[in-house]
């Protein structure tokens, strides 16, 4: 089972692609950010839909 602290793992790439994302959206650093923050929730969210699925898909079976 993947431990709590593996999980942070994933930060780093979640800021990457949101920000890469948001560039190639935009020009002005304050819409790059804005959008990057949204594209980042968006990615952290479903990631956590999909964990906790997984979490209880294990534990079912």
């Amino acid at each position: 089972m993947q431990t709590l602290s593996e999980i942070w793992f994933a930060l780093p790439l979640i800021v990457a692609i949101s920000l890469v994302y948001a560039g190639t959206r935009h020009e002005a650093m304050g819409v790059i950010l804005g959008h990057a923050a949204r594209v980042g929730g968006w990615i952290a969210g479903c990631m956590s839909l999909i964990w906790i699925f997984l979490l209880l898909v294990s534990w079912w079976l």
